[in-house]
């Protein structure tokens, strides 16, 4: 598989420059997109974005899940635009008005809706009062997402195969909630392997900690583990 057509994402869940220049160094053959989170943005900020991406141009996941009345995620859109990241996360859950406002803000960039976090299960969301199962739940967020501008959408490998027929081919979805079977669950609720979430219609993977993990060991083993799970999706 080539490096143009590889769907890791690798999740930078670092608040340290040096530790994700390291990571994305590491896995420069197998990885052309990085996902940079709140615990590194709210540290660094643009900044330390530029600070990455001048060891290496890659393609951003800016996973920043904005969650606000529209007029100011329509702001915080444009704050950020210059950074040209080819992903930018909103929740789903802010509904059509908030998520269209994110899109005309930014017409260049992909806005990504999150449907139904990986961490919450049908309990959990039964206590925040919404008895919608989680697949239901993520397939009507998707579909008021995409009809309201969104571009991709992040759910879970669980829900991926519903969501994918509820909006259609053109739609990039991103799943996080992968693990392959020798690796620990985590804060993961709803998982499946690389492979099952690419083929159930899964663009993208982020993984984080099942890679990330092994830099411990060494570089070489990160970069080793990285090209491992890629060609398990072959």
């Amino acid at each position: 598989m080539n490096k143009v057509d590889a769907p890791i994402i690798l999740a930078l869940d670092t608040d340290e420059i040096a530790t994700a220049t390291a990571w994305i160094e590491a896995t420069s053959n197998s990885v052309d997109i990085y996902k940079v989170g709140l615990e590194f943005f709210l540290k660094h900020g643009t900044d330390g974005l530029r600070e990455l991406r001048a060891v290496r141009n890659f393609e951003l996941f800016l996973d920043l899940k904005l969650h606000d009345i529209p007029n100011t995620v329509a702001g915080a859109v444009r704050s950020i635009r210059e950074l040209q990241p080819r992903f930018l996360t909103v929740h789903a859950s802010g509904g059509a008005s908030m998520i269209r406002a994110a899109a005309e803000a930014a017409p260049d960039i992909s806005i990504t809706a999150v449907t139904v976090l990986t961490s919450l299960d049908a309990a959990e969301l039964s206590t925040m009062g919404i008895e919608l199962a989680p697949l239901d739940f993520a397939v009507a967020l998707a579909r008021n997402a995409v009809s309201s501008g969104a571009r991709a959408i992040v759910c879970s490998p669980m829900e991926v195969a519903e969501i994918r027929q509820a909006v259609g081919s053109e739609v990039e979805i991103i799943t996080p909630g992968v693990r392959p079977t020798d690796s620990a669950l985590g804060d993961q609720s709803r998982v499946m392997t690389p492979r099952e979430a690419i083929a159930a219609g899964a663009n993208f993977l982020v993984i984080g900690r099942p890679i990330t993990s092994f830099f411990a060991q060494s570089p070489q083993a990160m970069s080793e583990r990285a090209l491992q799970i890629l060609e398990s999706l072959t």
